[in-house]
């Protein structure tokens, strides 16, 4: 931020020299001139002329006009504003953010965009996005495509436009809020923020091993008859389970099931908690698997109103099953003092009977305007535009805490229904996500929650990675997840469960006479105690002044 424009120039320069070195690239060498389009059968080259041409003047070029018909309107749109399109971070950042694990996977998406004549690979994609971004315009795809260290570029179009899809300006934003927040990425001032208390602390006792008590599962099927809605649950509990403490509700995220958090529905009940995971009959996977068929809608919009009453029911049934004789819960569940857990769509479920208002008139006028969905997070949302009333308040005062772990929050709530939040609350966010973007759905959301507040930035985590690996380990390649192979599951992402295990269990306890024991797991010290080197993890109660920066800089936009 206070380096002259010369320095940077310079920074670049060095940059942009360990680029073409450590790739072997000839610097007398010419860069891609020309783009070979690949559609099908079809192929067509283009000059970059042409292509900085169609950037300035809005229409696609001569070459590419017999064959528009072949894409939709949204896409046309899609790709001459892609071509104008900066992306958002200098070459300092860039040429960081490269050389993670992150900057990786993002080159081997890159790289699937590539048509398979282009023997050049992931290191000279590297390469041409470290160069690209030395240009005085900053990175964008006519300055990647100039500095890509090959004579021609050739691209397989329809695999790019899920590519781009992905990797929009937001998670590029996002990228740069996580680097700002791990301790590379960091000025020297916020790194003393977050390590101020960093000396070597003890940790009594670790919040990530199961407790004593053995689990039980009891299964029920609740019948909502005023709303013909079954909604199948499955109780996780222990003879440890007491009053004392609050009974949790899991809330799954679209097309999954009640099991997508077993692992952690354990750990709490190992612990003397008692869990209620429900499911949602209108966006289960049942319900998915129905719409394939053509059967029903992947999602109607009342179901943005049905899944947070669908909590209020479960909780209204377990306080009869309280009350029941002959029944070993009987006076064990506190349903007056709830807390929720929710994951993706479940995450927004979670915020929304904690308080936070459904804000809709906003949202309807993005989405009539054709809005180009940049994620499948925004495209859910925007089918909520079909409700009546531009507002909704579904708080169940029961919920005195609420968990959104990866939740879909950009459109739904508008510009103010998460100031309305009422209960503590923790936010978990995972720099890889590419279907919940974590700047667009839970950073910029984050902060306009009221504290007492957590903001949990997995550096790697992706959108699957918090999931049980029953739920996981089949999705990877299916159309749910943008980008095949994209996903950090099962084995892969064990050290981010067990990190999940620990800050949920330690906010619940805050719940109980344990609050204090727990309470050091709820720091930055500890998030930094349990990183890894492939998942750094951070916590934080409120955005640093340099982060935010990015965050303003995006909503401003």
């Amino acid at each position: 931020m206070g380096r002259s424009w010369r320095s940077l120039k310079a920074v670049a320069s060095f940059f942009g020299a360990i680029a073409l070195t450590q790739f072997g690239v000839n610097t007398s060498a010419i860069a891609a001139d020309t783009v070979v389009v690949r559609l099908g059968l079809f192929t067509e080259t283009i000059s970059l002329a042409e292509l900085r041409k169609a950037a300035k003047t809005g229409e696609l070029p001569a070459s590419l006009q017999p064959y528009a018909k072949g894409l939709s309107e949204q896409q046309r749109r899609f790709l001459l504003g892609a071509l104008g399109m900066n992306i958002p971070m200098n070459v300092v950042t860039i040429n960081r953010l490269v050389n993670t694990q992150i900057g990786t996977s993002i080159l081997n998406d890159l790289a699937t965009a590539l048509a398979r004549k282009d023997k050049a690979g992931v290191q000279a994609l590297r390469g041409g996005l470290v160069l690209g971004s030395t240009a005085p315009e900053g990175l964008s795809i006519l300055s990647f495509i100039a500095a890509y260290p090959s004579k021609r570029l050739e691209i397989d179009l329809p695999q790019a436009f899920i590519v781009a899809g992905s990797l929009n300006t937001a998670f590029w934003r996002t990228q740069q809020f996580m680097l700002a927040l791990t301790r590379s990425g960091l000025s020297s001032d916020i790194a003393s923020q977050l390590d101020s208390k960093t000396p070597q602390i003890a940790f009594s006792f670790d919040p990530s091993q199961p407790g004593s008590a053995q689990v039980k599962t009891l299964n029920l099927s609740l019948n909502d008859q005023k709303r013909d809605r079954k909604i199948p649950v499955d109780i996780y509990w222990s003879t440890a389970a007491t009053a004392n403490k609050p009974v949790i509700v899991f809330s799954h995220g679209f097309g999954s099931v009640r099991t997508d958090l077993r692992y952690l529905a354990e750990h709490l009940a190992s612990h003397g908690y008692v869990v209620a995971a429900l499911e949602h009959p209108g966006s289960n996977e049942a319900n998915t698997n129905l719409a394939l068929q053509g059967k029903t809608r992947v999602v109607k919009p009342q179901e943005f109103l049905n899944r947070p009453q669908d909590i209020s029911f479960v909780l209204d049934e377990l306080e009869k099953l309280n009350q029941t004789t002959n029944n070993p819960l009987a006076r064990k569940l506190a349903t007056t003092n709830a807390m929720v857990v929710g994951y993706s769509f479940g995450g927004g479920t979670a915020l929304t009977v904690a308080g936070a208002e459904l804000q809709l008139e906003r949202l309807k006028q993005r989405c009539k305007k054709n809005l180009v969905v940049l994620s499948l997070a925004e495209g859910m949302q925007c089918i909520a535009q079909e409700l009546p009333e531009n507002s909704y308040q579904l708080r169940d005062t029961r919920i005195k805490q609420a968990i959104a772990l990866n939740p879909t929050t950009s459109l739904i709530f508008g510009e103010t229904g998460l100031t309305k939040v009422q209960v503590p609350t923790l936010v978990l966010a995972g720099s890889a996500d590419k279907t919940t973007p974590a700047l667009t759905e839970q950073i910029v959301g984050f902060d306009k929650i009221p504290s007492p507040k957590w903001l949990i930035g997995i550096v790697g985590g992706t959108h699957l990675s918090v999931k049980d690996p029953s739920t996981t380990l089949d999705q990877v390649k299916q159309p749910n997840t943008p980008i095949s192979g994209g996903e950090v599951v099962g084995e892969e992402a064990a050290e981010v469960r067990k990190y999940v295990k620990a800050i949920a269990l330690a906010f619940a306890a805050q719940m109980t006479p344990e609050a204090k024991n727990y309470a050091i797991f709820l720091t930055s010290d500890y998030a930094q105690f349990a990183s890894t080197a492939a998942f750094p993890f951070r916590l934080i109660t409120q955005i640093p002044p340099d982060a935010m920066a990015v965050v303003k800089e995006f909503v401003e936009k």
